[in-house]
């Protein structure tokens, strides 16, 4: 079957403050970060993979660019987070695990060759950069056989790197995955309902290193700046 793959892209993208969705914002080659992106998937999948790309704010902008894949409009994009976009684009989903990135992670070619591996072994995964814990960032800690326990913003204690957007739900958890996320505030990340499903459910997600590969989520200005001088490095 081929793979599913969802881009979270419905936000506002309010603290890069430009006037588009930020995963348009162009790199310094021109292309947008979506355009990186879904070349990358077609590059790591041979082409096979079911992009489906949620959308909110300014969408048309967004399905004009990118006419070739499905979309799922998260209508209440202005009031919710990313909880509630993946929430849609999971019960939407045909039967089968999926992987979905945010729409502003940009990364250098090879990381999702190395996630497309992983993919195969239809577990239920985080990807994460052990090198970087940044107070900003989504930080993860594991229990006491490797798998994933904490997972947010709010760890202090114990964090061993930072998620970065890029993840799997396998098919076995998806149903569970898909009741946490209904159950999270509209203002929580989806990371929450990850978290209450390994806490409450029992849910398991390996944490996969991608360390060695350049990526960065796209939140500020200097964030963008990091991005471009990633692209340098993959001419």
């Amino acid at each position: 079957m081929a793979p599913q793959v969802v881009i979270l892209a419905a936000g506002l993208g309010t603290r890069l403050g430009r006037p588009h969705p930020k995963t348009l914002t162009p790199l310094r080659d021109g292309k947008s970060i979506l355009r990186h992106q879904l070349d990358r998937i077609d590059a790591a999948f041979g082409g096979q993979a079911r992009v489906t790309i949620v959308v909110g704010f300014k969408m048309d902008l967004i399905m004009e660019a990118a006419p070739d894949v499905k979309y799922v409009y998260n209508e209440v994009y202005d009031q919710t987070n990313t909880c509630k976009s993946l929430l849609k684009a999971l019960r939407l989903s045909s039967p089968g695990g999926v992987l979905w990135l945010n729409g502003d992670v940009v990364f250098v070619d090879g990381l999702l060759e190395a996630v497309a591996a992983e993919v195969e072994k239809k577990e239920s995964f985080i990807c994460v950069n052990t090198e970087s814990v940044a107070d900003e960032e989504v930080k993860y800690t594991l229990d006491g056989d490797g798998y994933v326990k904490d997972l947010s913003k709010q760890v202090r204690e114990g964090a061993l790197g930072e998620a970065v957007g890029i993840n799997y739900v396998s098919a076995d958890d998806k149903a569970t995955l898909v009741t946490h996320l209904e159950s999270c505030d509209d203002q929580d990340y989806f990371e929450r309902g990850v978290e209450t499903a390994i806490a409450d459910a029992g849910s398991r997600y390996r944490a996969v290193d991608i360390s060695r590969f350049g990526v960065v989520e796209v939140d500020f200005d200097a964030d963008l700046a990091r991005a471009n001088e990633l692209e340098v490095e993959t001419r």
